[in-house]
């Protein structure tokens, strides 16, 4: 096997050990640290392209967030928004009588997609049908988007007649209640199943738990 003499090109396919190393001295040198120059940059591409990779994943996705209980503000996007224009119902009375019209259903059939008692509710069916019945006034039937439109509260200030929301589709605000106090709510659960009260207590909802909202006004100077 021939040797080559520093500053030479290797033969590569097709090329003989003659034909790589057949340029004139100068240009033997410049090509030689050239082809340094080059392994030098494969080199460093190799190390960096991993690193890369990893902080756009990173980027592109975030660890799980586990909610408590005892949590009091649920997360960042939570916040209280001062600009944001909140469905309130200013009466109290109103959110006494939302109370009182879910306890009222109890027991009714739960229906995806349903808007009445009589036809059966699903959880955020259950919310715009008593809070109609109470204030006529309507929400949408969409549960994340009731959660847009009322303001959100720290755990501290949650009271009977406030909206209580669970991550149980593995996306935020997926389903809700309404909180009746002593860390209980009200809502439609699921196919099969028929409306009633839960603990905010149990294992499953109290992992899910992520939103706690209200339909009062906010009291003037309190804390954003």
């Amino acid at each position: 096997m021939p040797e080559y003499r520093s500053g030479t090109i290797p033969a590569t396919s097709g090329e003989s050990a003659h034909e790589a190393g057949c340029f004139p001295e100068p240009y033997r040198g410049i090509f030689g640290l050239q082809a340094k120059a080059t392994q030098i940059l494969q080199r460093w591409t190799r190390l960096i392209l991993p690193i890369l990779a990893c902080a756009l994943l990173g980027a592109c996705s975030s660890a799980p967030v586990q909610y408590s209980p005892a949590s009091d503000m649920l997360g960042d996007d939570e916040k209280y928004n001062p600009f944001a224009s909140y469905f309130v119902l200013e009466d109290p009375a109103h959110r006494e009588e939302i109370v009182v019209r879910a306890l009222n259903l109890v027991g009714a059939e739960y229906r995806y997609g349903g808007e009445n008692p009589s036809e059966g509710l699903d959880c955020s069916g259950l919310v715009t049908y008593v809070v109609e019945q109470a204030s006529k006034r309507r929400l949408p039937h969409h549960a994340a988007t009731i959660a847009l439109m009322t303001r959100p509260i720290e755990r501290r200030e949650l009271a009977s007649g406030d909206l209580v929301f669970f991550n149980t589709m593995k996306r935020r605000h997926s389903h809700m209640g309404i909180y009746i106090g002593d860390n209980r709510f009200i809502h439609a659960p699921a196919p099969g199943q028929k409306i009633r009260v839960d603990s905010l207590k149990t294992r499953y909802f109290g992992e899910r738990l992520d939103g706690l909202h209200t339909f009062a006004p906010k009291k003037p100077g309190s804390s954003d």
